[in-house]
């Protein structure tokens, strides 16, 4: 079985965006975020809520398309509909045994792609179980936690610790069952 790796960028302050989506406050170029972009070849699965697939509109994504071209893609919605979807993007209803679904039958781990509330979702069903963080060095205040409304309580195992010049760090944690 395949794990579910919530790789995603957060600030000091435990947030995956400023209010309104806003993530200008985050480093976006250098040797970290390079080290993420080639960690991505080795997804070719990805899992996000709708929120976060329309998010990449505003960055050029076109609706029904891929994201991430080498990637199957499956948004996870109850609400969302989408027309003319390339034959790699598939739209799921918010169904937890689709998800365990995936980690049985994908051939690699599975990226989680952005969205606190969908990653909640599937914290508090007890399905991430790695967390890759870009921390940056910035603190927001406000806006996206990383979870969500969840409240669910889990307990991580530092597994390794990137250190950056430009200050990005990316963490790795394993769940501890």
């Amino acid at each position: 079985m395949k794990d579910i790796v919530y790789y995603v960028a957060v600030s000091l302050d435990g947030f995956i965006a400023g209010d309104n989506g806003d993530i200008s406050q985050f480093i976006m170029q250098g040797e970290g975020v390079d080290k993420y972009r080639e960690d991505l070849n080795d997804f070719r699965t990805v899992i996000m809520g709708r929120k976060t697939y329309e998010f990449g509109y505003q960055y050029g994504l076109p609706p029904g398309q891929p994201a991430y071209p080498h990637m199957e893609h499956y948004i996870f919605s109850d609400s969302m509909s989408l027309d003319n979807t390339h034959e790699s993007v598939h739209i799921e209803k918010m169904d937890i045994n689709k998800v365990k679904s995936f980690k049985e039958n994908s051939p690699t781990d599975i990226y989680l792609c952005g969205g606190g509330e969908f990653a909640g979702w599937l914290l508090d069903h007890g399905l991430v179980d790695r967390l890759k963080l870009k921390v940056n060095p910035v603190i927001l205040g406000s806006g996206t936690p990383l979870f969500g409304s969840s409240k669910t309580k889990a307990n991580w195992k530092l597994i390794t610790n990137e250190l950056f010049s430009d200050g990005l760090q990316i963490a790795t944690y394993e769940f501890q069952k």
